[in-house]
């Protein structure tokens, strides 16, 4: 009999648990937040509700602990633990630090800083004061997840888990804004939108529609006639998945930025990820008007789609990227020193 205790000791060595534990301080929050369902006056959903939401709800969050995971999935070796039982002084900040999370989400919930977000919020003039709350969470996790990183394994580990930290903080960040600035108001965003409108109107004419665009309140209106109906939305730069160019550029930029990969590699991984993502985006507007002459413009597919599907389009394909780049290059080594696997004969 094979002597299988050494192997199980290397997996579950308390060094290998203790290195996890950044990962487990930010899943544990969710599974509990999941499970309690605690109720909140202030917000307009349950937290469950809030994880069947990606836009204004915590879907995103699991493509944050993706990404914490995609971070140690690739450089497991790389990432050496900075604290010890000798230092008595980190260890103890260390274990607060991976409380720290949990602890946020009980005083949202069970201390009503939820309320005194929104509150806030409403007497300062945030539109969209009850999603305030929301937001914040992605900032506050966003800070958590580097202090706890920075105290597990120091400056290096910090730039190595720089993805996570980024994708969380720029999702609370676009929150924030779209809050205080609804409905396109905000310029430098909205900016890019009536390109993206037209383009999509054009797809619509190529499936046989008839369209018109007008432009209100800073918004094009885009309105679009075929065989099931007729549909007429304003679009503003969160329909227009603005918010998703932005997390491309920081993702796949600080994740090529680690790759050792050629200028001319990166700038043609570049170039397809973003034409990927604007004929994403361009699908997303498509889709939605598509369901609304089946189904009409308040019907609740195109309020799935809207909410949940739509984002989910860009986002998977985002978070996704990285993993295809990192597994495209091993590919092609093998194909360039010739050590393709071989079939078996049968």
């Amino acid at each position: 009999m094979l002597n299988v205790a050494p192997k199980i000791k290397r997996y579950v060595d308390a060094d290998v648990i203790v290195k996890l534990l950044p990962l487990v301080a930010f899943v544990a929050p969710l599974v509990l937040l999941y499970v309690l369902n605690p109720a909140d006056p202030y917000l307009q959903v349950s937290p469950q509700t809030s994880f069947q939401l990606m836009w204004k709800g915590r879907t995103f969050e699991f493509f944050f602990i993706w990404l914490i995971s995609l971070g140690f999935i690739l450089s497991w070796d790389t990432f050496k633990l900075t604290v010890s039982k000798q230092n008595k002084a980190k260890l103890a900040a260390f274990a607060v630090a991976l409380l720290l999370p949990t602890l946020y989400v009980v005083a949202e919930y069970y201390f009503g800083l939820n309320g005194a977000i929104a509150n806030f919020s409403l007497q300062h003039g945030a539109a969209f004061y009850d999603s305030m709350p929301l937001a914040i969470e992605y900032l506050a996790f966003a800070a958590l997840f580097c202090l706890t990183i920075a105290l597990s394994f120091g400056k290096k580990g910090l730039q190595g888990f720089a993805l996570p930290a980024v994708f969380a903080g720029l999702v609370g960040a676009i929150y924030t804004i779209d809050n205080l600035f609804p409905n396109g108001q905000f310029t430098p965003f909205q900016i890019f939108v009536p390109t993206t409108a037209n383009l999509a109107a054009a797809v619509l004419r190529w499936m046989g529609c008839t369209t018109s665009i007008v432009m209100q309140n800073g918004m094009p209106t885009l309105t679009s006639t075929g065989p099931l109906g007729t549909a007429k939305f304003s679009i503003a730069w969160p329909c227009a998945g603005i918010e998703s160019f932005l997390i491309f550029f920081a993702v796949v930029l600080l994740f090529m930025q680690q790759m050792q990969l050629s200028w001319k590699a990166k700038v043609g991984y570049f170039i397809f990820g973003v034409l990927v993502t604007y004929f994403i985006n361009v699908l997303r507007i498509v889709t939605i008007f598509t369901l609304g002459m089946q189904y009409g413009i308040d019907s609740s597919q195109v309020q799935m789609f809207h909410f949940y599907y739509g984002p989910l389009y860009a986002i998977a394909w985002i978070v996704s990227y990285p993993l295809i780049i990192f597994l495209s290059q091993g590919l092609w080594r093998r194909i360039k020193t010739g050590k393709m696997p071989k079939p078996e004969n049968g």
